[in-house]
């Protein structure tokens, strides 16, 4: 049971017993003396005994030993109440046409009636004081179908005739970026040596080899570096020819900033000033160039060619 029927079932015990209490005072007042002083004093037991089941059965106890004092004491109580309610019933019953063993009977459903009606609404209060202990559980109410109306005013809008259903993308210009200045003769003169370095061609060894000999050579083998110089002007490939100005050209800036005339320097000067030119190309013109310094000034040039 829940404690809405626990409450309904001990409305129901009390009129039991309220009851059956009016019916023992009613025998009471009847078997005293035409008095108000002695019909209050019969009628007193079954009052105090109805007292005596509400106070147990609303009043929780904390400490056992007074528990057993209480009941005890209404023990006591609803013994001295079924006595006296007893007999005065007796009385009654017999004054008014009873005879043989019912006015000894009828008396005992009054009192066994006050007593099952006082037994139980103290059993009905402890087991709702019990129901109050236990932690009550909340149901949970299933959310209500939504109706119609509502369903068709959270679906979402259909998108209208001859739109699509997902967003097109919005075109929109990239940012401009600064313009990167790039030295298309330094990256090319990169590449170029490394070309070069791995796959350097054997005339480059050869310059190289000449070179190294004609600066060991003296004074006295002048007649023999002139004749060297032209048949190096002879020797010089065909293509290099229109670029044997240019080199020249580059070879006085650099001898005129001081910086040291080498196949590195003078190949970025003659790509500086506009001309491409592979590194292998260079060291040709470079080794022209040192012929015909010598051819001319007799000596070495200040700056080393």
């Amino acid at each position: 049971m829940n404690d809405s029927q626990l409450q309904r079932m001990q409305w129901a015990v009390r009129a039991t017993l309220a009851l059956g209490v009016a019916a023992s005072v009613t025998a009471n007042i009847l078997h005293a003396q035409a008095n108000p002083i002695s019909q209050a004093i019969a009628a007193w037991p079954p009052l105090a005994l109805l007292i005596t089941v509400e106070l147990v059965t609303r009043v929780p106890v904390h400490r056992r030993s007074l528990g057993v004092i209480r009941v005890v004491a209404a023990s006591a109580i609803a013994a001295i109440a079924a006595w006296i309610s007893y007999h005065h019933m007796v009385g009654v019953v017999a004054r008014y046409g009873e005879t043989g063993t019912v006015p000894y009977l009828l008396p005992l459903s009054v009192d066994g009636l006050i007593i099952v009606a006082s037994v139980s609404l103290v059993e009905l209060a402890a087991r709702r004081r019990e129901a109050e202990r236990q932690p009550h559980a909340v149901p949970v109410e299933a959310p209500a179908a939504p109706s119609p109306a509502a369903r068709a005013a959270s679906a979402p809008a259909e998108p209208p005739p001859g739109t699509s259903e997902f967003p097109l993308p919005v075109w929109r210009p990239l940012p401009e970026r600064p313009p990167v200045d790039v030295d298309v003769d330094a990256d090319r003169s990169r590449l170029d040596e490394a070309f070069d370095t791995a796959e350097r061609p054997a005339d480059d060894h050869e310059s190289d080899a000449n070179e190294t000999g004609h600066d060991l050579d003296t004074e006295s083998h002048d007649d023999d570096s002139s004749n060297d110089t032209d048949d190096a002007d002879v020797d010089l490939a065909p293509d290099l020819v229109p670029l044997l100005p240019a080199a020249r050209t580059a070879r006085d800036e650099l001898i005129r900033e001081g910086q040291t005339v080498s196949r590195d320097t003078l190949a970025r000067r003659i790509r500086q000033n506009g001309h491409s030119i592979r590194n292998s190309a260079v060291s040709e013109l470079l080794a022209t160039l040192r012929q015909e310094a010598r051819s001319v000034n007799g000596s070495r040039p200040t700056a080393s060619v």
